[in-house]
Order: C-alpha cells, then structure tokens, then sequence
C-alpha cells in the first residue's frame, strides 16, 4: 500500500490514541495532580511503542523523581545510522478551566482540530511518531532509539542530567526533538535556533512595614513605585528590550516571519501593535526580550491606603543565540540594582538559567527530511527560529557533538500551547507522521 495512504487508514486510530494519552493528566507537579497520572502515561507508552516493534522498554527515574520511557528498535543492520525520536509525555495545567470552550483533558473535535491539554505539546507528537511507525511496519532500515521523558514542562531537568550520566545509551546519529512545529498549517519548518532563558526573582525593601499613605506619602520611600519604575527601565517606549550590556540590535536572516500572520496568531485586539524597532522574526529570534512574569503586591479588592515596604517580581529574560546566558544574567541583575531609586534595598534570586541553542544544518539527516518534507507537504521545508527555550537541546549537542539535532513537531501558532484552548490540526500530525517515515527510509548517515 502507498505510505501516504496507509497513514490516511491510520488516522482514526491515532485519534483513539491521543483522546487516550489527553484524557491522563500529566502534570508533573504533584501540589496539582497525582504522580499516577504520569505513571499511567509514562506505561501507556512503553504498552504501545512495544507493540510497535521497540524492545527493552523501561522507565527510567531520573533526578527530579520523574520518569523517563526508553526504548530501542534495531534494524536488520547493525552498521546502519542510529535515530534518537524524542518527545515528553507530561503537559503543562490546565489553568482557568473556565476559559476553555471544551474539557480540557478530553479530546474534542471542533472545526477540524482536535482540542485538549497536550493534544499538540507534546501528545500530538507521541501520536506521530507511532503514526509513523505503524505505517512503515518492518520497512525500517535504520536503528531507532526512543526518549520519552516526563517532567519537560516544569523545567527541573530530569533528563538533561540523565543524559549526562548515561551517554552511551542514548547516542544516535541524528536525533528528532518533536516538540517544536511549522510556521503555519501545511507549512513544513525545521527549528534551528533556540534563545536561551533567565528567571530572576527581584525583591524590593524600602520600609520595616506599612505606612499611612496620607501621614508619610511623599516623603517614605514606596517599595511599589520603586519597584515599576525598575520594571520599565527594561524597556523603551517601543518595546525594545534595554538592558545595559545587552545588544537589541540583532537580525533574524532566516525564513521571515509576516507581520500580519503574527498579528493574527498573537491575538492582539484593538489597536494593540507589534513592538520593538525590528521585524517580527528579529525581535522573537534574534533579539533579547524580557517579560515580567508577576508582582507580589496588595490585590486592588482588600488594598489599604498604606505605602509599601515590601515588593517583588519574576522576571524571564529570552536570550539569543550568540549571548552567553550567563553574561545575560548578571547584566539583568546589574541593570536592576543600578536602576533602582532611593536608595531602596534590592535583592535579585536566579530560579532558572538555560543557553541558547544553534543547530548544525547542511549534513546528510537534515537533508534527508528536507526531500522527505518537500514530498509530504508538497512544498520545501524552510528553517524557523524558536523564541521559546529547550536546554536538553544543548545537553544533547554537548555530548553528542557529531550527532545532527532536528527540531520539528505538530506544535504551529494556532495550537496554542501553554494556554487555555489548546489544539492540533489533525493534518500536522498525518503531514509529519508521513515525512518522519520517508526520513526514517531514506537517511543513511
């Protein structure tokens, strides 16, 4: 039968499989959601990959208690190039369950895509990679690895350090990290940049404790006020990031991306407008941005008419290729420190620090799925950056420097991961199951 074909017949069954893997909640903290939850999908994995012709299938704890889903499929020749197929089986919360418009740990077709928590991040790409497989039967003349790992969301770093501690077992060739995606339905990408990230705790101190605002305001140093006027010295009035020490001035020399379509992926309502003194692709790939992430301060409902003594903000800084992430972050804490009046006290925590990433294009893998896109899409695959950050990323380039790294996925604009509402068009996921297959035939190393 005609690959293409098979994988059209297989459809139905990778939607039973993704309504099977949404319905778990998989949210790898356990202050929100049983750890059974993950158990029941870390085993609904290796239940179905074994079925699919992997063996030594086995879960693998790894250093922040999560478990990661290993597997291996070897080929008829021993001597053929090894793939790693990557993908992580746990999701992010559901947030305010209010504003989805179905349930969202039940996969639900509306208007052609398929809605639930982690039907694109990464759910979806677990179902195209066994799409695939399925599809290709015995017809697989390469050596295959498989990572599933379980705690990606929450950023604590089980696997990058499992990796580390067992480099032989995950060595491949080449290796799929599926949890990116395509610029737009039906628009085949690879991901070749990462920005890194900083997450900084900053806490402001004026005062021993609250003041009456009508007794000592204007003259008792406010906690609160110093606080934002630190916030907005990190941008100018149009939206550039302006962090002392950082270059803003990068440019993205990639596949653009159009104003107009991130406008509309964006979101943005009224007369809200793009910022920044760039393209759209400078200032999400190729520029610093930073986003602050929430103030701990009095709620407008239950304020008082007191100064604050006390005030403080977390703080994620994007950093791109070509800026050390350490440098990034002792520029931020400096900017912050020196930006600070009235000689309040400032104290600046790092919660998270990850390096940008640059994959290595142009050998025989990325060439290999670049034919098999062009054959599956029916265009040619063109090369995206990604604002977002996957340290594995480097931990895999590290201690594979031979390997070729391709990012790739089902995960496009309109999927809207990390957000209530979140989807998968069901033609991403029978699209990629058909170029992984055609890559998994063809790459020869």
């Amino acid at each position: 039968m005609d690959l293409r074909a098979h994988i059209d017949e297989l459809m139905p069954r990778a939607r039973a499989d993704l309504a099977d893997l949404v319905a778990i909640r998989s949210v790898a903290d356990p202050r929100q959601f049983p750890p059974a939850e993950c158990d029941r999908a870390a085993n609904w994995i290796v239940d179905n990959f074994a079925q699919a012709g992997f063996t030594d299938l086995g879960l693998h704890p790894t250093a922040d208690g999560s478990k990661a889903v290993f597997g291996v499929r070897r080929g008829a020749d021993p001597s053929a190039p090894t793939v790693l197929l990557y993908a992580h089986y746990d999701v992010q919360p559901p947030l305010d369950e209010k504003a989805w418009r179905t349930p969202p740990f039940q996969l639900t077709p509306v208007d052609g895509r398929w809605y639930g928590r982690g039907a694109a991040d990464c759910k979806g790409n677990i179902v195209m990679h066994l799409t695939a497989l399925r599809a290709l039967g015995d017809d697989v003349p390469v050596n295959l690895k498989l990572i599933v790992e379980g705690s990606e969301e929450q950023g604590t770093g089980g696997l990058e350090d499992f990796v580390t501690r067992n480099p032989e077992l995950l060595r491949a060739d080449a290796i799929l990290v599926c949890d990116t995606g395509n610029a737009a339905v039906g628009a085949p990408a690879a991901t070749v940049s990462l920005r890194g990230l900083v997450n900084v705790v900053v806490e402001v101190s004026a005062l021993g404790g609250e003041l009456h605002s009508g007794m000592f305001g204007g003259a008792a140093p406010d906690a609160l006020a110093a606080l934002i006027q630190m916030l907005s010295s990190l941008r100018d009035r149009a939206g550039n990031t302006t962090i002392t020490g950082l270059d803003n001035d990068q440019t993205w020399l990639g596949e653009p991306y159009p104003a107009a379509q991130f406008h509309s992926d964006a979101g943005l309502v009224g007369g809200a407008r793009t910022i920044g003194g760039g393209s759209v692709s400078d200032m999400l790939w190729a520029r610093p941005a930073v986003t602050v992430l929430g103030i701990d301060c009095p709620p407008v409902v239950g304020s008082a008419a007191a100064i604050q003594p006390h005030a403080r903000a977390r703080l994620n800084l994007r950093v791109p290729p070509g800026t050390d992430a350490v440098k990034a972050q002792d520029a931020l804490i400096a900017h912050l420190h020196a930006a600070a009046p009235w000689g309040v006290r400032v104290s600046a925590v790092t919660e998270a620090l990850g390096q940008p990433f640059e994959a290595h294009t142009g050998g025989p893998a990325y060439r290999a799925l670049a034919s098999a896109m062009h054959e599956a899409y029916g265009r040619e695959m063109t090369t995206l950056g990604q604002g977002g950050s996957i340290p594995l990323c480097n931990v895999f380039a590290q201690t594979y420097p031979s390997a070729e790294i391709i990012l790739m996925g089902v995960e496009e604009p309109l999927a809207l991961i990390h957000a209530p509402n979140e989807s998968v068009d069901p033609s991403e996921i029978a699209n990629l199951a058909h170029a992984e297959a055609l890559f998994l035939q063809r790459y020869r190393g």
